[in-house]
């Protein structure tokens, strides 16, 4: 008599990757399932049993060009402050990586941590407390006779990627200096042998081997500011409107879900587009340097 077949044991593999999976599929993939399929329907299930699926959110977004100035903004606001975050993070996580003093190098990170400590709404205080019109700059300014009126400083796109840049700097530095912390110095070192200067070693040499690190730095810190919310609202008061804004709204003021699902479909889709292309031109430019 053939005895019975024993099923194969799950590989450590699938042990290791199965909470992952499990906590995409419960935090990401149901949520926007369900924000998907509220967008296609008339109403709220919960609420109204004889909902249809309707394409009226859609139309509504489409022809009112108040969103689309939204998306726009939102999208702005969040690559000039990937850029800005990557601008200032590279050097100090550049400095952080080829640090050779343990004291110097634990000073720095505690510098970077150190505001990750504090809450967004204290940080973005703070930063309201120094850029408002009567705020320390434009009253040390007046006071100086530099100026005669107050500068707008706040309730605009300016005040709002500057308080973002300073909230969201650290995520980028611990991301790059990781990277460029396994970069072998000998490489930089070999191309100086060689003839090149220190600039042009790290232009050759360090700064293709740290593009890892710059798209998941760049990727990181672009998904955190198109989705945030205190900050736009209370650093750009109502000059500054973006789509996280109007989400709130949809669902705090008039508890329409369905637009709110809409709205957050089409940022999620244009924001993946966005991202994709992002990572293709960084993988091409990658490949190139390689093969150069």
């Amino acid at each position: 008599m053939a005895s019975p077949r024993r099923r194969p044991a799950m590989s450590p593999v699938a042990w290791a990757i199965g909470p992952a999976v499990l906590l995409f599929v419960v935090f990401f993939v149901i949520p926007f399932a369900t924000m998907a399929l509220l967008s296609f329907l008339s109403g709220n299930p919960a609420n109204n049993p004889n909902v249809s699926f309707t394409t009226r959110h859609y139309e509504r977004l489409i022809g009112d060009s108040l969103y689309f100035e939204a998306l726009v903004a939102t999208l702005r606001i969040g690559a000039i402050t990937t850029l800005a975050a990557l601008l200032l993070g590279y050097p100090l996580a550049h400095l952080m990586a080829r640090i050779h003093s343990r004291v110097g190098h634990a000073l720095l990170l505690m510098a970077v941590i150190a505001p990750m400590l504090t809450g967004i709404v204290v940080r973005t205080f703070a930063w309201m407390t120094l850029l408002q019109d009567r705020g320390v700059i434009n009253a040390t300014l007046m006071g100086w006779g530099v100026i005669s009126e107050p500068l707008p400083l706040m309730y605009n796109e300016f005040g709002t990627i500057l308080a973002l840049v300073h909230i969201y700097v650290p995520f980028m530095v611990l991301t790059l200096t990781g990277v460029i912390g396994r970069i072998d110095e000998r490489l930089e070192q070999a191309a100086r042998n060689l003839g090149a200067n220190r600039f042009q070693a790290f232009l050759e040499v360090t700064l293709p081997l740290s593009l890892p690190g710059i798209l998941a730095g760049s990727l990181l810190v672009f998904a955190l500011s198109i989705s945030a919310y205190v900050t736009p609202f209370l650093m750009g008061g109502t000059d500054v409107l973006t789509l996280p804004m109007l989400i709130y709204q949809q669902v705090g003021a008039s508890f329409n879900l369905g637009f709110a699902g809409a709205l957050g479909v089409v940022l999620l889709a244009v924001s993946l587009v966005i991202v994709v292309a992002y990572n293709n031109v960084l993988g091409r430019f990658a490949g190139g340097e390689k093969m150069a």
